[in-house]
């Protein structure tokens, strides 16, 4: 069966796992023939997958939610979460005068179109007490690492994004990531999840084996991309050769060593999540944005299709 993905962006370091089930043959074998496209950001994964053009995406739980509260009856569900803390960031200078979110109040922060941190911005400021329309909002196309140098010379003061896509950024720049200092939504509105699997309602409905497979075979991915992170970064140069390694691959860890290393996976294995703060993150998501309804936990996720816990990942700590 011919399963169209979108991905959540161009080609990097962790979306390893699913070229590494590609190439392993690990679709083939759950009888599956897999088309990937590269995305445009986590949060543009849901409608499009919505929209009917794509099957399943690498998308944004938070977007979902909003989705679900405004078109239930075209919102795809997730299936596997696979960022248990979110990657969402304001990064500014570390040696700069912005030392907590309150000093981001009449600052300039630059971010890219509808970018999933820009997007969660309203739960951030709901969470620190800051003001949204506080600080000036500016949309910029530029690269990450472009932007970056932007902050540290003063142009503007912070910048949004994914902590990892900063840091590999910054190393694709030659900047030391350390010169950041992150405004995390980690650890100031935790219980927010970050990027998952999701799948179309039709999809859900028509063929469940065929998402049932479809997550069996990337949870086997990412068990092989723990152990060989370095061939995971080679099945990701497959695709597009001209990546940087180097960032690619410290971006890959970062992503297993922060997003993916939540105790909701060492507890339930990852994939799956609290449905006490999974309730939480769609509270406080729909009081943030005065969503027109308060979407349950079952309409956003499903464990139906994760594997039998035995076969979860329950440590992405890389030996």
């Amino acid at each position: 069966m011919r399963i169209r993905v979108i991905l959540n962006t161009f080609y990097s370091g962790p979306q390893a796992w699913f070229f590494v089930a590609a190439d392993k043959g690990y679709f083939a074998e759950e009888g599956l023939d897999v088309d990937f496209t590269p995305g445009d950001t986590l949060a543009n994964a849901v409608p499009r997958v919505a929209s009917g053009a794509f099957d399943i995406g690498y998308g944004d739980m938070n977007a979902l939610i909003e989705m679900a509260a405004h078109d239930p009856a075209a919102a795809p569900i997730a299936v596997y979460v696979m960022h248990g803390w979110s990657p969402y960031t304001i990064a500014v200078a570390a040696d700069g005068p912005v030392r907590g979110p309150a000093d981001l109040a009449g600052r300039t922060l630059l971010t890219h179109p509808n970018d999933a941190a820009l997007r969660m911005f309203p739960e951030f400021a709901h969470q620190t007490g800051l003001d949204p329309a506080s600080p000036t909002i500016i949309e910029a196309t530029a690269h990450h690492k472009i932007l970056i140098a932007q902050v540290l010379a003063g142009e503007a003061d912070g910048l949004f994004g994914f902590v990892n896509t900063l840091a590999s950024a910054a190393i694709e720049a030659g900047i030391d990531p350390g010169r950041l200092r992150h405004f995390e939504w980690r650890t100031h509105v935790p219980d927010i999840c970050g990027a998952a699997i999701i799948a179309s309602q039709s999809l859900i409905t028509e063929s469940p084996d065929a998402v049932r497979g479809f997550v069996r075979a990337v949870n086997r991915a990412v068990a092989d991309v723990i152990v060989d992170p370095d061939a995971g970064i080679a099945a990701v140069a497959r695709r597009d050769p001209s990546i940087d390694i180097a960032a690619n691959k410290a971006r890959l860890m970062g992503t297993l060593a922060m997003e993916m290393n939540h105790p909701d996976s060492g507890i339930l294995g990852l994939g799956d999540v609290q449905p006490m703060r999974l309730a939480r993150a769609i509270a406080l998501i729909a009081a943030a944005k005065g969503l027109p309804s308060t979407p349950s936990p079952n309409r956003i996720f499903t464990r139906a299709f994760l594997p039998p816990e035995a076969e979860r990942i329950h440590s992405v700590v890389a030996v």
